[in-house]
């Protein structure tokens, strides 16, 4: 079976230049295939986060060439930026940002409804389906506040996924999470991976986390030091 290449990184370069001029990132290279889970891992300061912003087109400031499903998107202006990551990136950080004071139905609805591709009702519904799958449909009406720290990561998940983005990224996604809730929120990004083709990068420190998943790229000193498969 041919695979297909959903994100590219080319001879990615990134300084920082305060205090003094500092390579955050030195010529990094490496392809994600659709449907692929991948752990990016590394002590802190070793870049992880840096890339993660710039293959998530957060940060322009950068060296090289990235391309998304097929599209260079290095050069591209914040307005088509803006447009490409609403429609084919999901995001999930440390912190789910759920706005507490609505339900966690229309947390998951507000991304596609910023999109505006289907109608409110059409949205309502993906919104409820995407909730299903992550077992949390039960919870839709509940205010997101009154959830606890594992339900709230997944209503977050379910947000990240209303548009069908190509790619989910996750910044710690686990960190502030119990063993319990971070096996859970393992176990949903693995199910999309697996059973919906979902592609998935994640920044993370857990061991355990990162060696589950399908594969590792390791950052030292803004370089990639072992990229390998698990078995």
């Amino acid at each position: 079976m041919q695979t297909e290449i959903i994100l590219k990184a080319d001879q990615i370069g990134k300084f920082f230049y305060s205090p003094e001029k500092f390579k955050v990132l030195d010529n990094i290279s490496f392809t994600v295939n659709k449907g692929e889970f991948v752990s990016l891992v590394g002590k802190s300061g070793s870049g992880k986060s840096t890339l993660l912003y710039i293959l998530s087109t957060m940060d322009t400031e950068y060296q090289g060439g990235l391309t998304i499903d097929g599209d260079l998107v290095t050069g591209k202006k914040q307005n088509a930026l803006a447009a490409l990551r609403n429609e084919k990136i999901g995001f999930v950080f440390q912190f789910h940002y759920l706005l507490n004071e609505f339900s966690c139905l229309k947390n998951v609805m507000i991304p596609a409804l910023r999109l505006g591709r289907y109608s409110r009702k059409e949205i309502e519904y993906r919104a409820y389906e995407k909730l299903r799958m992550l077992g949390m449909h039960n919870q839709a009406l509940k205010p997101s506040a009154k959830l606890s720290g594992g339900q709230q990561q997944r209503v977050a998940i379910a947000r990240a996924l209303i548009n069908d983005p190509l790619i989910i990224m996750g910044d710690e996604p686990t960190g502030n999470l119990d063993s319990r809730n971070t096996d859970i929120v393992f176990e949903a990004f693995q199910k999309l991976a697996q059973e919906f083709g979902q592609t998935i990068i994640a920044v993370t420190h857990d061991n355990d986390f990162a060696d589950k998943s399908d594969r590792i790229i390791e950052m030292m000193d803004g370089q990639i030091v072992s990229p390998h498969f698990n078995l």
